[in-house]
C-alpha cells in the first residue's frame, strides 16, 4: 500500500454544498463523494483485490478507498481507472516514487471519498496471458468482467470511469456498448480519428508488425520515452525509472492490439452513441490527437453535460507530469458536479 500524503485536500465550499443538495438525485444508499471525503479524511488507505472471469480469462482487479468498507454504510461512488497500451494498472494509477511526493491517483481519489477501482486487462500485469492481442473490443469487455465484481462488493450497477490513452477508447467503447454501466466519463490523453497526430503517424511505421505479431517489445527506454517524446521537462525522469522498475516485474513484452487498432482502425468511438457525461482532458504539449481532432469529437457529444478541457505544462501521461495536481482537480470536480434541474 502507498503511503497517504500530508496535504490536506483542497475542495471549493460551493462544490461541497452542491454535492450534499444533490444527493436525493442519487441511487439509494450511495453517498455523495464530498460527504464521504468527510467520513474518510482521518481513515487510513484501505485495498483490496479480487479476480473477475471473462469466460475462461482470469483479469487481476484491484480497489482502494479510505478505511475497509462496514456492513450497512451507504456505498461511496465508485471510479474505475481504465490503464492504456504500454502499462498495467497498479503502476499506472497506483505508482510509487520515492521522495517525490505522491503519485497514486488512486490514493488521492480515495482521499476525496471515492471508491477507486482499476484492472489489468487480458495479457497485461496479473492477468491472464492468452493468444489474444488485447484490443480494443477485448479491453472494453474486460471492464464489463470488471464491473460484475465491482456491483457484487458495492451494490452498484452505475460507475465513474477515468481511461487515459488507449484506456480511453476501451471507456468509450464500453460506453456506446453498455450505457447502463456508466455514469459520468473522463476521456484522459484520448484520440478520436488520429488526424494530424505526430505519435500515431511514428506508431504506424510499425503497422506490419502489429497485425503479424500478438506482442511487442516495451523494454525501459521505451518506457522512458512516454514522458520525453511530446516535450521533455514535463515529468520528473524518476517517475519513468520508477515506472519501469514497477512494470518491467511483467517481462518486457506487452499486447499490440491497442496499438494496431490506434494506427489502422480509428475512429473506434462514434460520439453520437456516448451519451453519459463527458469530461476530455488534453495536455497542451500531448501528441497522441490534436486539438481539432478532440473538438470535432466533443462537437457531436449528444449530453450538453460535457466538458473540454486543455491542460497547460502538460502532455501525454497526464497522471503522472509535474503538473499532475491539475489533473486530479479537474477530474474531482467533474465526478462530483451536482446533475443539473430540469428547466
Amino acid at each position: 500500500m502507498s503511503e497517504t500524503d500530508n496535504q490536506p485536500s483542497r475542495r471549493m465550499v460551493i462544490k461541497t454544498a452542491g454535492a450534499g443538495l444533490a444527493a436525493g438525485a442519487l441511487a439509494p444508499g450511495l453517498l455523495p463523494a464530498a460527504a464521504a471525503e468527510q467520513t474518510a479524511s482521518a481513515e487510513p488507505i484501505w485495498s483490496a483485490e479480487y479476480w473477475a472471469q471473462k469466460g475462461p480469462v482470469k483479469l487481476y482487479v484491484y480497489r482502494k478507498r479510505a478505511g475497509a468498507p462496514k456492513p450497512g454504510e451507504a456505498a461511496r461512488p465508485v471510479v474505475f481507472l481504465v490503464h492504456g497500451s504500454s502499462n498495467a494498472s497498479r503502476s499506472s494509477f497506483d505508482l510509487t516514487v520515492p521522495g517525490r511526493g505522491e503519485y497514486s491517483f488512486m490514493n488521492v481519489l480515495a482521499r476525496d471519498g471515492f471508491d477507486v477501482w482499476t484492472m489489468d486487462h487480458e495479457g497485461y500485469g496479473k492477468s491472464d496471458r492468452t493468444d489474444s492481442n488485447s484490443d480494443i473490443a477485448s479491453g472494453a469487455a474486460d471492464l464489463e468482467a470488471g464491473a460484475v465484481v465491482v456491483k457484487r462488493e458495492t451494490g452498484l450497477t452505475k460507475l465513474h470511469y477515468f481511461g487515459e490513452s488507449s484506456g480511453a477508447l476501451r471507456a468509450g467503447v464500453l460506453a456506446m456498448n453498455r450505457p447502463d454501466l456508466i455514469d459520468r466519463l473522463v476521456l484522459s490523453a484520448f484520440t478520436y480519428t488520429g488526424e494530424g497526430s505526430s505519435t500515431l503517424a511514428k506508431r504506424a511505421e510499425a503497422l506490419e508488425f502489429y497485425r503479424t505479431h500478438n506482442r511487442r517489445k516495451r523494454d525501459r527506454d521505451m518506457i522512458r520515452s512516454i514522458f520525453t517524446r511530446d516535450r521533455p521537462g514535463v515529468s520528473d525522469p524518476a517517475v519513468g525509472e520508477a515506472l519501469a522498475d514497477a512494470e518491467l516485474v511483467y517481462g518486457d513484452t506487452v499486447p499490440t492490439g491497442t496499438y494496431l487498432d490506434m494506427t489502422s482502425h480509428l475512429p473506434v468511438v462514434d460520439p453520437l452513441k456516448v451519451k453519459c457525461p463527458v469530461l476530455i482532458l488534453r495536455g497542451e504539449y500531448d501528441g497522441i490527437s490534436t486539438e481539432a481532432d478532440l473538438l470535432n469529437f466533443y462537437r457531436q457529444l449528444p449530453n450538453a453535460d460535457r466538458q473540454y478541457v486543455t491542460l497547460p505544462g502538460a502532455a501525454h501521461a497526464l497522471v503522472m507530469g509535474i503538473n499532475r495536481h491539475q489533473t486530479w482537480y479537474t477530474t474531482r470536480n467533474f465526478l462530483d458536479m451536482p446533475p443539473a434541474q430540469a428547466v
